[in-house]
């Protein structure tokens, strides 16, 4: 059986470093992202990067809806899943004073919400794959922050939303390790990616992390046997004070 996995936020940046790594690996994939044209632009080059089968679902993952249609379309074409990469996030940043109501629910929609209602629509794929699979089990990562293990100023809403998945992530691995779906948050300091594009007057591109060095860890997580539970990564900038974005 060909492994798969579904990758959230793959038309760029993190997710599609890490799609590229699976596609080069023979992974089918499902991909989603918002914008239809450059997702559908991500998923040529994983086929030329030597990906099974792409399928790609385009989606807000604002709506809560969206979750249920993006791994119904999974399921479709391919059964079971081997990876869930959840990826797809919002940046915002703003003190705890002033901020919109509006923001922070959005920010709580798409960072928190749709990741446990992808979560949860996933389990049955996972646990298939698991059980097709005892050795290697199935995974999930979760792409949290830096901000969710160490508070910053500015960033409250934001460091909230990815302090809530890792305790999600790590409640996960207490319910479902046992049947072989094990789980890891990765939590970075800044990456240089267009997310980042707004801080970068203030600390340069070529001082944060690279994309690379979160799909190696990724890489490295897929890779681990179904005994072992590796629950949080945190990667700190070199230079910085290590406790900070």
């Amino acid at each position: 059986m060909t492994a798969s996995a579904l990758v959230t936020g793959a038309s760029r940046g993190i997710g599609f470093g890490v799609a590229v790594r699976l596609a080069e690996q023979g992974y089918a994939l499902t991909i989603s992202a918002r914008d239809e044209e450059r997702l559908e632009k991500a998923a040529g080059r994983l086929r030329e990067a030597g990906a099974a089968e792409v399928r790609a679902v385009a989606a807000d993952l604002a709506d809560p809806e969206v979750a249920a249609r993006v791994v119904g379309a999974h399921e479709e074409s391919f059964g079971t899943m081997r990876a869930l990469i959840l990826n797809a996030g919002v940046g915002t940043a703003g003190a705890i004073a002033e901020f919109p109501a509006r923001r922070f629910n959005k920010t709580l929609a798409v960072n928190l919400a749709a990741p446990f209602a992808l979560l949860q629509a996933s389990l049955p794929l996972l646990r298939a794959a698991a059980a097709a699979d005892p050795a290697r089990g199935a995974k999930v990562v979760a792409l949290s922050s830096i901000t969710g293990v160490y508070a910053e100023a500015g960033l409250a809403a934001y460091g909230a939303t990815k302090a809530a998945l890792i305790s999600l992530i790590e409640t996960l691995n207490l319910e479902e390790s046992g049947n072989g779906v094990s789980a890891s948050a990765i939590a970075p300091a800044y990456v240089d990616t267009d997310m980042s594009d707004w801080i970068k007057e203030k600390i340069p591109a070529e001082t944060m992390l690279e994309v690379n060095d979160v799909v190696e860890l990724v890489d490295a997580l897929l890779k681990l046997s179904s005994r072992a539970v590796l629950p949080r990564l945190v990667l700190s900038r070199a230079g910085s004070s290590m406790y900070e974005a």
